[in-house]
């Protein structure tokens, strides 16, 4: 095992890292990510003979990851020579699974002790770079280049952040570059103040920080312009997923307050 130990919010992600390993084990994934169990392997390398090691319940991560895939590589596709900005990226493996084209510049920042175990855990590759610093001191904008179209993917993250922490973020990036996309993940308010209750959160000690309304960001600079939203509860991609599974988040997609309770939103700016 990693001899790196994670604590408060930076103990999910080796939650999240072992749904996109376990959806790597299936017949047909949705990720197929090799990488994701790799890095699992070495962090637990028993994790699917435990308890519910093997469990999809998770799989709205996975289908959350997709989207987010999807997009990048969609700009990616248009603007060959972008920076990519993976803030809170955890360790997601997604540089590897995107494959960017040899002129993009690809920055995975988070907190130093994740980045000191994404070393152990993951590869390193050309035009990659690792920043470890909290993503709220923005002393790390400082370490890239500005000249180019930036892509900003922060999966996970945001509501953990403070609402002002957010937006100082966004408006920072958008201040900084000639044009982009923003791709985040976002919850409602209700869900930000409800969000001690929630056992999962409870279990590591964490609660969600700010929830915003749909499309707030572009109200946030004149330059933003909201795109749309990606789907995850009823995504296509659920159907691969075990009937019980499938159950819950057909469950949850039609109850009108957790359909909305949570959004993958993507905005550009020129």
């Amino acid at each position: 095992m990693a001899d790196t130990e994670l604590t408060g919010v930076k103990r999910t992600l080796a939650v999240v890292l072992q749904t996109k390993a376990v959806d790597n084990l299936l017949p047909e994934p949705i990720l197929g990510d090799a990488y994701a169990e790799r890095a699992m392997r070495g962090l637990d390398p028993d994790y699917d003979k435990r308890k519910r090691g093997t469990s999809q319940m998770g799989a709205m991560a996975v289908v959350r990851a997709k989207a987010h895939d999807d997009w990048a590589r969609a700009f990616l596709a248009e603007h060959p020579d972008a920076v990519v900005l993976h803030l809170g990226c955890g360790l997601d493996a997604r540089v590897y699974r995107v494959d960017p084209p040899a002129g993009v510049d690809w920055y995975d920042l988070d907190f130093p002790d994740v980045i000191a175990l994404r070393e152990q855990l993951l590869p390193r590759r050309e035009h990659y770079t690792l920043i470890g610093s909290s993503v709220i001191e923005l002393a790390w904008l400082d370490r890239v280049p500005h000249d180019r179209p930036v892509l900003m993917i922060a999966e996970g993250l945001l509501p953990y952040l403070e609402a002002a922490d957010v937006e100082r973020i966004v408006t920072s990036i958008v201040d900084g570059f000639p044009s982009g996309q923003l791709q985040c993940d976002l919850v409602p308010p209700w869900v930000s103040r409800t969000s001690k209750y929630d056992p999962n959160l409870r279990k590591y000690g964490v609660t969600f920080k700010s929830g915003f309304k749909p499309r707030v960001l572009a109200d946030w600079h004149p330059r933003l312009e909201y795109l749309d939203e990606a789907p995850i509860l009823n995504s296509p991609d659920l159907a691969r997923l075990p009937a019980s599974v499938r159950f819950t988040y057909w469950l949850m997609n039609v109850t009108p307050g957790l359909r909305t309770s949570y959004r993958v939103e993507r905005y550009r700016f020129g």
